[in-house]
């Protein structure tokens, strides 16, 4: 069961993933082309041979359920986005995107996975 929490923006800029998340409480969420409302998350993996930095962060959008029982019904990857020399400089860097330049990058993500028919099955890379 959901609970409203108001927002606090003395803790960030609402404009921004981490941002938004800070002052809401709360993961960033949007309506889709594709009639499924998801959730975004910033995850981060420690890397092997990668020139950029020790860690690189990516996008996971979790695609909600439309109908019968609220849950997860998949969901969508982006590549590595960002990198940084912690875990949390990684998330930080891609934490700092603008909403909507991350919302942006979902429809990209989706108008790929149209492109390959695929339209509710799980996508485990971006273009």
């Amino acid at each position: 069961m959901s609970r409203f929490l108001p927002a606090d923006h003395s803790q960030g800029d609402e404009t921004t993933v981490g941002g938004y998340e800070a002052v809401h409480g709360r993961a960033a969420s949007f309506d889709a082309a594709d009639g499924y409302a998801y959730t975004m998350a910033v995850l981060a993996d420690a890397l092997t041979d990668d020139v950029r930095g020790a860690f690189g962060a990516y996008f996971l959008f979790l695609r909600w359920r439309r109908v019968g029982e609220e849950g997860v019904e998949g969901h969508l990857e982006s590549d590595y986005l960002e990198f940084g020399a912690s875990h949390q400089d990684a998330a930080a860097a891609l934490g700092a995107w603008q909403v909507a330049r991350a919302q942006e990058y979902l429809r990209t993500l989706l108008a790929l996975e149209l492109a390959d028919g695929s339209a509710t099955s799980d996508m485990d890379d971006d273009a």
